[in-house]
């Protein structure tokens, strides 16, 4: 705060207290000695007539307390400009207090999560309460309450991932973050390459696509798109290219919005949490996280042992 506004604030804030003090004894009538008056205010209503009487002495006392705190306060605590009051308390330093002294409280339970494997912990129902409030409070709001992800924002609460998702990749991607790097491809591409190369992308998922788009498609996409994403466009996750031949889409499955992503590009963003959250809440995030998709991963080891 600049040192203009802190005196403005200042003056304004003991102003304002003055002109109390002032209002209160300017209209404050002076109590008649002898019997009281019957002077009245003017006004009356069905038969009633207000009297211009002063106010009780308890509720005048009442008004010159309350100014009296006020002062106190302002000495003791911020709240004119930039002092910072007596008690040099401020709501940055009760936040510290709180969260430090919830942090010894829950650091013990966390620590003890901790020493469990991922898929163990997965199935600790303990655990994953405490796992579902952390996903409500930091994750929630770009993936969903489920985890279903929604545009721009991944799906987690299936078995298709994008950097890994076995534990320690989960792990990692909580922690450190990930940063996408689709590169825009329209200043290389022409419009009908760019919707060639979306017509075989959309080809990939096994959706029906007209063939004279599809062979040329597969040329644009060999020669642009197939360093990241495979030749057959399965991706590559130590990259973050997604599996191209699933109908999951961040961005949109359309043939627009697959347009739009290769003309464009894509830059999403996944911040890492290391610094706010801690390695041992991660490891119960990540657990709660791979317990999302944990009814898909079984179905999927149980068609593998079909097969």
């Amino acid at each position: 705060m600049s040192a203009f506004w802190s005196w403005w604030i200042t003056l304004i804030a003991l102003a304002n207290i003055l002109a109390c003090v002032w209002l209160i004894r300017w209209t404050a009538r002076k109590r008649p000695d002898e019997k009281p008056s019957h002077e009245t205010t003017g006004h009356e209503w069905d038969g009633l007539t207000e009297l211009n009487n002063p106010m009780p002495r308890w509720w005048l006392w009442l008004f010159y307390i309350s100014i009296v705190f006020g002062l106190i306060y302002l000495l003791l605590y911020p709240g004119l400009g930039r002092y910072e009051g007596l008690l040099g308390w401020s709501q940055y330093s009760a936040w510290e207090e709180e969260v430090e002294s919830m942090e010894e409280r829950t650091a013990p339970l966390f620590a003890e999560f901790a020493e469990r494997p991922i898929p163990e912990l997965a199935r600790n129902d303990e655990a994953m309460q405490t796992g579902r409030r952390l996903f409500g409070n930091n994750c929630a709001v770009c993936h969903g309450a489920d985890g279903g992800g929604r545009t721009g924002f991944p799906n987690i609460a299936n078995n298709y991932w994008q950097w890994g998702g076995e534990p320690e990749e989960i792990y990692v991607s909580i922690l450190n973050g990930r940063q996408a790097m689709m590169p825009g491809f329209g200043g290389a591409m022409d419009d009908d390459a760019v919707e060639a190369t979306a017509a075989y992308v959309f080809h990939l998922s096994g959706r029906e696509v007209p063939e004279d788009l599809i062979s040329r498609g597969e040329e644009h996409f060999g020669n642009y798109c197939a360093a990241c994403h495979g030749p057959g466009g399965e991706g590559n996750k130590a990259l973050g290219a997604p599996n191209l031949t699933r109908d999951e889409w961040t961005y949109g499955g359309g043939m627009d919005s697959i347009m739009t992503t290769i003309r464009e590009g894509r830059q999403g963003r996944m911040p890492a949490q290391k610094d706010l959250l801690g390695e041992d809440r991660i490891h119960v995030l990540t657990a709660y996280v791979y317990s999302l998709s944990m009814d898909q991963r079984n179905e999927q080891d149980d068609e593998d042992d079909a097969e």
